[in-house]
């Protein structure tokens, strides 16, 4: 979905505060944005603590969702799906229940109440680490798998490559020099995609985290609080597990096997692993770098984006996707990483 020219104008300090002020909450005046593009998210401050926190918490952070982005069906099936993770304490961020209701609106803004939880990016480096988030990636997907979602979309080659890469050739964004390449690269990407789904035959999809990379988990080191708690789940979507599995891997090949090894040893503790869905890893890294450029040409009209990203959409950025592409060709026609 695309949006009208600036969607967050109005948007002002008055309204943000004043939108938590009807949910019942007093705000203190407090306001701190926080790094997001897709939605506006803030730290805000209480003038009282939180409910019946004994601890004092007087801060909130408030997400104003994109307009018309998702429905408000897509948007509390999300919630809910959290608030079942959080119910079986999975360590989670759920929406705070306001007035009834997890979503709110005000002044044509949509937005969502959370209690604050801060915390650092997980050291991916330490085994023990990258088994601890297995084991909640494997708690997640345990409970993810108990039913389906009814009206979010699917994480797939649809929606991820084919649709995105349509608009983008469709509106004009590549030099004109440069449109035929990508078109070709394009094509020969999705057949290796495609390639990648026969290899791994009908594996099961479930609801995911959908965007389970080191910036959406954060790690605390309190005595009765240690470990990971996963935030934002603002991509949840149908699809395979290994989607929430390879985004925590880098480096070389053998450093992402051992990587990966780490996490399915943590993951199996809660959730069975189906080894096929390996063939699928380079898939949707390639489905990725696509939805990304789209990503962005979507919501150009948004002055946050020519502000933040300015070096797209000039002759360099789509020749260095063309080779990207080129790569993860190559990628995709490799043996899988084995565990």
């Amino acid at each position: 979905m695309e949006t009208a020219a600036a969607p967050f104008a109005g948007l002002t300090p008055d309204v943000i505060l004043n939108a938590i002020d009807s949910t019942g909450l007093f705000t203190s005046g407090q306001l701190l944005a926080l790094n997001s593009y897709e939605n506006r998210v803030f730290q805000i401050g209480l003038d009282e603590p939180l409910g019946n926190d004994s601890k004092g918490t007087k801060f909130v952070v408030a997400k104003f969702y994109r307009p018309q982005r998702w429905t408000d069906a897509q948007i509390l099936e999300e919630h809910a799906f959290v608030a079942e993770l959080d119910a079986a304490e999975v360590p989670v961020v759920p929406a705070l229940m306001l007035n009834g209701t997890t979503l709110a609106l005000f002044q044509g803004f949509r937005f969502a109440v959370f209690v604050r939880r801060g915390g650092r990016a997980p050291e991916l480096g330490d085994r023990s680490v990258r088994e601890w988030l297995g084991r909640f990636i494997g708690r997640i997907h345990a409970i993810g798998a108990r039913t389906a979602y009814a009206v979010r979309p699917a994480l797939d080659a649809q929606t991820f490559g084919i649709e995105p890469s349509t608009y983008l050739q469709a509106h004009d964004w590549l030099a004109r020099d440069l449109r035929e390449v990508y078109r070709s690269v394009i094509a020969q990407a999705l057949d290796g995609v495609a390639a990648c789904y026969e290899r791994a035959g009908a594996v099961q999809v479930l609801r995911l985290h959908g965007d389970c990379h080191e910036g959406n988990v954060l790690w605390t080191d309190g005595a009765q609080s240690r470990g990971p708690h996963f935030v934002d789940f603002d991509d949840s979507r149908m699809g395979p597990a290994v989607q929430d599995l390879w985004m925590l891997l880098s480096g070389d090949r053998a450093e992402m096997q051992e990587q990966l090894a780490d996490v399915i040893d943590g993951y199996e503790d809660f959730a069975e692993f189906d080894r096929r869905e390996l063939h699928l890893i380079e898939a949707l890294r390639t489905l990725r770098l696509i939805h990304y450029s789209a990503w962005i040409a979507r919501r150009w009209h948004d002055p946050a984006f020519p502000a933040a990203f300015t070096w797209f959409n000039t002759p360099r950025y789509w020749e260095e996707r063309i080779l990207e592409l080129r790569e993860q060709i190559a990628s995709m026609q490799e043996a899988p990483l084995v565990v």
